[in-house]
């Protein structure tokens, strides 16, 4: 007896849950089908599902004939559910597609179509409602031909025999054509190799609710319904494909799989620890078994970190869901429910519910979650008010955003600390959309060694690639690596890690990035005299329409079209009041496409690329010794490997079909990367120095230097406003002694005679205001030598990060730690007026600013604001 898995899927409302109940009454399995509008059904055995009359979780019922053996698998039809699905599809050996008669092809079968074609399932059709159809079986037949190709055959069954158009479904596959041509008839064996290879799809007809034509498909599933190899059970390993992980009633985690190869026992011993059992579900029944064999759905209890979309023994963790979440949401607990144990009982959740990704922001105590929209939230507070007791509201959902680089370039990344080395070059361009990112390698091995070139394709798969516009996850974009070099005696796994990462960040700093954003495919179907609101109001949210045609019934029209999540979302409630609850509309995910605000989008999230210093652009080489780190638009003048695709360094050369922007883009990399100024005018000044104290750090990689003969930084930092991608010669920050600055600034050291901490408040508040308006990092560093105890603390004052010393520690000693760390990647400014505590910081590559010259360039800053002010 054949054993195969049968899911079963359909647009929301089409029968599915429906045609269940009639196959399985009709196999024996059941002896009364339930109906959903009776809440009694065999596969919705959920209080939720009955309650809503909708499938919201995945279920199995096991159906025997006298052939084969079936596990259906019902899967949710509503596209807030469509994620579960899909986990579904790689354990299906076919599926049915469950068609309206009354509405044919509709946006969500589309969407399931592409899912199954993605994953390469067989897929039967099974048309329901003809009873109430107004359409005939040959336009339907030729609806499904022109939306999804060739090869919609109808198979009709009777009196022990299946009959279909052999000559017409012998064209679609050669196999089946050479067999036809040969003898007149095709084999069974041919028919169902032909739907095993998704090149014939058998379509039935009928009313599952009257039960006509029921039997008959189930006779024909089983005669060609593609099964699982009978010699799988042979295989010496046990193998099987996960795809649900449930909890029971008694709290015990399920892992559910489909065993492929070898037969797996209770108490044997796996990867993911130990069976204590092994059950198999049809229904609300749970059957105990010994053992589990090829072709069966299993529930086994006793595994650890096992997840969807994870292999057992020899299949591959292969599972890529290519429906995502398009909303951010924050759940709001009840008062009086302790936020840690919430996230305990959500992350329970996400092991049931992959694409919820539970997120604890520690400052603000709050969980996030993503959704697929406002009936899985309905849903998901549900579950857990009735599974752990909490009453969970949402918050206002922020769009799921990703980015896509602009243009083809290449880039760099090097990483050379003392005794590490590694380099890499990447050719990056944009992919094709919904093709996510894309990794290959095009590097000789002469070059770069094979086992090199797997490491970096492996670091670059396993990383969340960000974009630099808003910091969402980068989609749609081919990165190949070029070129790579690699130290026989300093090179380590990690240097490529970091190389690769880098490389990049710095490609996508040169090319450039696009905002993309989640879009809905809709239908409309409104009374004909709205259909000029329809059509402003798409226009009014950045959408589009793909075409309008007149429904059955002459008074209403069906709109179709795409339009972006964001403003359609909340769409349904206007469209359902001015048309008197008239119009409807059904939407389903259309991926992502480019945001119709960037510019607003980009200005809202407030990121900056260069200061992310987890994705950094920026590449590290070794000079005189040490490591110094080079901005990303100087890397092309520091990286040891000439460019493979763009050797004149010229954006433009990869893109010769440019735009007024790609001009405009690349003055701007060419103003970035102008030399550096001379040093010669501190030459005298470093010989000095390093004839009495050792080598000066270099600055070069820094850029413009703002220095003078004698080593002060006379062009103070509030000279130039330097915001993210302005800065040409890094980020500045300011270390101030902060005490020094108090005695060298008369009016706050007049204060300190008689309130000594409100003048340091008044410090503070100064400083702040010239921090705001220059954008400049800083920290302030306070003595605290003298105090009894003292630990030492920081905070952050309106932007300012206060420091105070802990005990025996001065603020000298404290600022020339902190400048020896942060100097290699900041351009720092020590403000003091301690000749000793000056020489030091030159040392480490600082540069000085007295006190008395900061307090002017103060005062002339708050001078400036005033100015602004009364103008």
């Amino acid at each position: 007896m054949k054993r195969s898995v049968i899911g079963i899927l359909a647009h929301v409302d089409s029968g599915k849950t429906t045609l269940s109940e009639a196959l399985l009454f009709g196999s024996g399995t059941i002896r009364k089908a339930g109906r959903v509008d009776h809440r009694d059904s065999f596969l919705d055995t959920d209080v939720l599902e009955r309650e809503r009359g909708i499938t919201i979780f995945s279920k199995q019922a096991v159906i025997d004939t006298d052939t084969a053996s079936f596990t259906l698998v019902d899967t949710p039809g509503h596209v807030d559910f469509s994620a579960e699905a899909e986990r579904t599809l790689p354990v299906l050996d076919c599926a049915i597609l469950v068609i309206s008669g009354s509405e044919g092809v509709q946006s969500h079968t589309k969407t399931l179509w592409s899912l199954l074609e993605h994953h390469g399932v067989p897929v039967f059709i099974f048309v329901n409602k003809m009873d109430i159809s107004m359409k005939s079986e040959e336009e339907i037949l030729s609806e499904l031909s022109d939306a999804f190709g060739d090869g919609f055959i109808r198979f009709e069954a009777g009196d022990g025999t299946v009959s279909f158009n052999a000559e017409n479904a012998a064209i679609s596959d050669e196999d089946m054509l050479s067999e036809y041509l040969d003898s007149g008839t095709i084999r069974d064996e041919t028919v169902t190799a032909a739907i095993a290879g998704r090149k014939l799809f058998p379509c039935c007809f009928g009313s599952a609710l009257k039960f006509q034509g029921t039997e008959d498909f189930l006779r024909i599933l089983s005669r060609y319904a593609p099964a699982v190899d009978p010699g799988a059970a042979d295989n010496p390993e046990v193998s099987g494909r996960i795809f649900k992980i449930s909890y029971d009633e008694q709290n015990h985690r399920m892992t559910f799989m489909k065993i492929t190869g070898g037969r797996l026992s209770n108490r044997s011993q796996t990867a993911f620890g130990k069976v204590s059992g092994i059950k198999i579900c049809s229904g609300a029944k749970a059957i105990p078994v010994q053992t589990a064999e090829p072709g069966m759905i299993v529930a086994v209890s006793g595994l650890e970190g096992t997840r969807a979309g994870m292999g057992l023994g020899p299949e591959e963790d292969r599972f890529e869901s290519r429906l995502e979440p398009v909303m951010n949401c924050k759940i709001i607990t009840a008062p009086g429910d302790d936020p840690v144990k919430v996230l305990a009982a959500m992350k329970i959740l996400e092991e049931e519910i992959p694409e919820l990704n539970i997120t604890w922001d520690e400052r603000q105590q709050e969980i996030g979650l993503r959704s697929m929209g406002a009936v899985q939230l309905e849903i998901l507070a549900a579950i857990a008010k009735a599974r752990f007791g909490y009453d969970l509201r949402f918050g206002k959902g922020s769009i799921l955003y990703k980015e896509r680089i602009a243009g083809r370039v290449e880039g760099v990344g090097h990483f050379e600390p003392l005794r590490h080395y590694s380099e890499v070059h990447l050719l990056m361009e944009p992919g094709e959309k919904g093709s996510g990112i894309t990794i290959a390698t095009d590097c000789s091995t002469d070059a770069l060694a094979l086992n090199w070139q797997r490491l970096i394709l492996s670091h670059l798969r396993g990383k969340t690639h960000l974009g630099i516009l808003t910091g969402s996850p980068l989609t749609d974009t081919k990165i190949t690596l070029v070129a790579g070099r690699a130290s026989e005696k300093h090179t380590s796994g990690g240097d490529f890690r970091q190389a690769s990462f880098r490389a990049v960040r710095q490609g996508l700093m040169e090319a450039g990035c696009e905002l993309l954003e989640p879009w809905y495919d809709f239908s409309i179907r409104v009374p004909s005299r709205n259909t000029g609101r329809v059509m402003t109001d798409v226009q009014r949210m950045g959408g589009r329409i793909d075409s309008t045609i007149q429904d059955g019934d002459p008074d209403f029209t069906i709109l179709t079209g795409g339009a972006p999540v964001s403003t359609m979302m909340d769409y349904a409630v206007e469209l359902s009041s001015y048309t008197r609850g008239l119009g409807t509309i059904s939407t389903v995910p259309g991926g992502y496409d480019l945001c119709h605000d960037p510019e607003a989008v980009t200005e809202s999230a407030g990121y900056d690329p260069q200061r992310d210093v987890a994705n950094t652009p920026d590449s590290v080489f070794c000079e005189s010794g040490s490591g110094v780190i080079v901005p990303w638009y100087e890397v092309s003048e520091w990286m040891h490997i000439p460019y493979v695709y763009n050797p004149a360094r010229s954006y433009l050369d990869l893109n010769p079909q440019v735009t007024e922007e790609d001009e405009v883009r690349a003055a701007r990399l060419a103003a970035l990367r102008r030399a550096p100024l001379s040093e010669a005018d501190v030459a005298h000044l470093d010989a000095i120095f390093e004839r009495t104290y050792g080598p000066v750090k270099d600055r070069r990689h820094k850029g413009p230097s703002w220095n003078t003969a004698d080593g002060v930084s006379s062009a103070p930092p509030s000279t130039r406003k330097y915001r993210g991608h302005e800065d040409p010669s890094g980020e500045n920050c300011l270390v101030i002694d902060g005490y020094n600055l108090m005695h060298a600034w008369p009016e706050i050291a007049e204060l300190m005679k008689t309130d000594f901490p409100g003048a340091r408040d008044v410090l503070i508040d100064r400083l702040a205001n010239y921090r705001s308006y220059t954008g400049i990092r800083m920290l302030l560093v306070f003595d605290a030598y003298k105090v009894k105890g003292g630990t030492g603390s920081s905070e952050r004052i309106h932007g300012i990060d206060v420091v105070y010393t802990k005990e025996s520690q001065t603020a000298d000693s404290y600022i020339e730690q902190v400048t020896y760390r942060i100097a290699k990647k900041f351009r720092v400014h020590v403000v003091t007026s301690d000749g000793l505590e000056q020489l030091i910081i030159l040392g480490n590559g600082a540069l000085r600013f007295p006190s008395d010259a900061f307090v002017q360039e103060v005062l002339r800053v708050e001078e400036e604001i005033r100015e602004i002010i009364r103008s």
